[in-house]
């Protein structure tokens, strides 16, 4: 079962996005999710199984460019996660879609995503859901 997450769910969000992004604290992402759950920028759907949360997609509306689109706004998945007992049965694609019907609901004719350069499991999920490869980059940045 997916559905769209609520402030009812911040705590299993939460908990989710630290293992997607386990460099970011509970203290970042909490503050971060909560606020998105009340917005109408941004959308986050959790996947159930046997009654808990085991996986979510973040997805929001972005009004910049981005890169290989031509509109505004474009849809834009920002984080995907499934336990991985669950993986590889279509619970990603189903919450992709679920993003994408979101998006579509606001007015989007594009929507477009993004992944590490040596992310290959991530860069494979992309290419098997539909996603063409727009561009490679290499982002650099110093301290001044």
């Amino acid at each position: 079962m997916i559905r769209k997450a609520t402030q009812f769910d911040l705590e299993a969000v939460t908990m989710l996005a630290m293992r997607l992004w386990p460099e970011q604290a509970r203290a970042e992402l909490e503050p971060e999710f909560a606020a998105l759950l009340d917005g109408d920028e941004a959308a986050v759907f959790l996947l159930f199984a046997d009654g808990k949360a085991a996986g979510f997609a973040h997805c929001q509306l972005r009004h910049d460019y981005v890169e290989g689109t031509d509109s505004s706004p474009v849809g834009y998945l920002e984080g995907i996660y499934v336990e991985e007992a669950l993986r590889r049965r279509g619970h990603a694609r189903a919450l992709l879609a679920a993003c994408e019907t979101w998006a579509a609901g606001r007015g989007c004719t594009e929507f477009a995503s993004d992944c590490e350069l040596g992310n290959e499991a991530s860069r494979a999920f992309h290419l098997h859901a539909g996603f063409d490869e727009a561009n490679r980059i290499v982002c650099f940045a110093k301290r001044l």
